[in-house]
C-alpha cells in the first residue's frame, strides 16, 4: 500500500467509502495489500469490530478480496471498473473482429416495420396505462411453445440485461452468491459486481456448464444461477439434450434457487433449444431481439413463474414503466411477416464460424464455437497474441473481459467474416498463437 495512504474514517461505512474512493482515483492500485483489521482499526482510531465491518462492506461491493493468510487486497478488477473498458485501439486498416455485433447485411430492413408501428399508433395511440402489445405477446407465446418452454406469464423489457437486473435486485442482496458461466457474458459479470454479488464461476465446455460445476455451486449455497442455453458469449456453447437432463437434475435438488436462462440466440442460431427453465420455483427465460433484428431494437420477451414475473413488472413500473409500444409493434410486424429467415441467417453465421474453427484445427489451433457469432481461441498469453495479430491486420477481443478464473483466450466475432477471408485469418492466427490444449474452457 502506498505510504501516503492511511485507513481513515469514523464509521464502517465512512472507512469503506474512503477506501473505495482511493481505488477509484488510483491511490490504491489493483493488488494493493490493505493492513490487517487491527492495524486498520488503530490507524482510523476505531474498534476492530468497526474496521472488520468496513472490510466486509468493501468485499460485498467487490472492491477488495480476502485470501486467508495472504490478507485483504484490492481486487485486480474492482467492481467500480467496467470490463467493457478492457479494450484495444483498432488502428486504421485493421480488420475489426472485436465488437460482438451481428452482420448488418443479415438484419431486416426496418422501414415497413416502423411505418406499420406508426400507423397502428395513429389508430390506437399508446398512452399511460396501456398494456404490452397483444399481438407481440401472442407471437412470443407461440415461439416459446414451439421450443418447449414451460408456460408462464409474459413481460416485455428493454433487453435481456434489463430483465436480469430487475430480477436479481428483487431476489438477492449484496454479498449473496450467484453462479455464473466462466468464461461468460461481460455485461452480466459487470452487473454482478455492480450489485455487489459474489460470483461463483462454473466452467463450461461446448455443451454448456459442466453438471459437476453447477452442483458444486449449488452445494456452496448460491442464491441464483444464470445459464445461456445457446450462442453463449463468448464461447458459442449450446446446451445439448443430454447436458440439459443432467443440469435439470442438479437444479431440481435446489428448488429455492432463482434460475435465469438467457436464450438471446433464439432468433438466429442453427441448433435446437433444450430449455432448462421451469425446474426451480423461481425462474425466468429471456429472449432478446438484439442479434436477429438489431441491437437498437432494445426489446426482450420474458417468461417465468407468476411471482417472479410479478416482481419484475413491479420494479419496471417504478422505473422505465414500459417498453416503447412503437418498438413492440415494429417487432410484432417483423415476426408476423417472417422478416428474418432464421434458418438462412443461422446457416450463414454457422458457415463463417464453423469454417474458421475447421481452418484453425487444420493448422493445429484448437478453437470453440458451436453456435452464435463468436469463436473462442485459447492462447498462452493474451497480450502478445493480441499484439501479434494486430500486426497482421486483425483485431480480436482479449478474453480477460469474459474470464473469472479460466485460462487466457481470444474472442473473435465472425459475424461479418467472409468465406474468402477465413484462410488468411487462420494463417495469421496460426502464426501469432502457440497451440493451447483443447477441451474444457479451464
Amino acid at each position: 500500500m502506498p505510504e501516503r495512504y492511511l485507513i481513515a474514517g469514523k464509521s464502517a461505512s465512512e472507512i469503506a467509502a474512503k477506501v473505495e474512493s482511493a481505488v477509484s482515483v488510483g491511490r490504491l492500485s489493483p493488488g494493493t495489500l490493505l493492513p490487517p483489521v487491527r492495524e486498520a482499526a488503530a490507524q482510523a482510531r476505531v474498534s476492530p469490530n468497526t474496521a472488520a465491518a468496513a472490510y466486509r462492506l468493501l468485499r460485498e461491493r467487490g472492491i477488495v478480496e480476502t485470501a486467508g493468510r495472504r490478507g485483504t487486497r484490492v481486487r485486480p478488477r474492482p467492481a467500480s471498473t467496467s470490463r467493457e473498458e478492457i479494450r484495444i485501439e483498432v488502428p486504421p486498416g485493421v480488420r475489426d473482429l472485436s465488437k460482438g455485433n451481428p452482420d448488418p447485411a443479415l438484419l431486416p430492413p426496418l422501414h415497413e416495420a416502423l411505418a406499420a408501428a406508426a400507423r397502428a399508433h395513429a389508430e390506437r395511440p399508446a398512452m399511460y396505462g396501456t398494456g404490452d402489445d397483444e399481438e407481440l405477446l401472442g407471437l412470443a407465446a407461440a415461439r416459446l411453445r414451439a421450443d418447449g418452454i414451460a408456460p408462464g406469464p409474459l413481460a416485455i423489457t428493454s433487453g435481456t440485461l434489463d430483465a436480469v437486473e430487475r430480477v436479481l435486485v428483487a431476489y438477492l442482496r449484496p454479498g449473496d452468491a450467484i453462479a455464473v458461466e466462466d468464461p461468460g457474458w461481460t455485461a452480466l459479470l459487470d452487473l454482478v459486481a455492480a450489485l455487489r454479488l459474489r460470483p461463483v464461476p462454473m466452467r463450461i465446455d461446448d455443451d454448456g456448464p459442466l453438471p459437476d460445476e453447477l452442483g458444486r455451486a449449488l452445494r456452496a449455497g448460491v442464491r441464483a444461477v444464470v445459464i445461456t442455453s445457446r450462442a453463449q458469449n463468448p464461447t458459442g456453447a449450446a446446451v445439448t439434450a443430454e447436458r440439459a437432463r443432467s443440469l435439470r437434475m442438479e437444479l431440481a435438488a435446489y428448488p429455492g434457487v432463482l434460475f435465469v436462462e438467457d436464450d438471446h440466440g433464439a432468433g438466429f442460431v442453427d441448433v435446437p433449444a433444450h430449455p432448462l427453465a421451469g425446474v426451480t420455483d423461481s425462474w425466468i427465460h429471456t429472449r432478446s431481439t438484439a442479434k436477429d433484428l438489431g441491437p437498437d431494437l432494445r426489446l426482450a420477451v420474458i417468461t417465468g413463474d407468476p411471482v417472479t414475473l410479478g416482481r419484475l413488472r413491479g420494479r419496471q413500473r417504478l422505473a422505465s414503466g414500459w417498453v416503447s409500444h412503437l418498438l413492440q409493434r415494429a417487432v410484432a410486424y417483423l415476426w408476423r411477416t417472417d422478416a428474418v429467415d432464421r434458418a438462412a441467417v443461422g446457416a450463414a453465421y454457422g458457415m463463417r464460424r464453423d469454417g474458421l474453427v475447421a481452418a484453425l484445427a487444420e493448422r493445429g489451433i484448437p478453437a470453440h464455437g458451436r453456435s452464435g457469432l463468436n469463436v473462442w481461441v485459447p492462447v498462452t498469453d493474451e497480450t502478445s497474441a493480441i499484439t501479434r495479430l494486430l500486426a497482421r491486420g486483425w483485431a480480436a477481443t482479449p478474453g480477460t473481459r469474459n474470464r473469472v478464473g479460466t485460462p487466457p483466450a481470444l474472442r473473435l466475432t465472425v459475424s461479418s467474416l467472409r468465406p474468402g477471408e477465413i484462410p488468411a485469418l487462420a494463417d495469421d492466427l496460426a502464426a501469432a498463437l502457440r497451440p493451447a490444449p483443447s477441451g474444457r474452457y479451464g
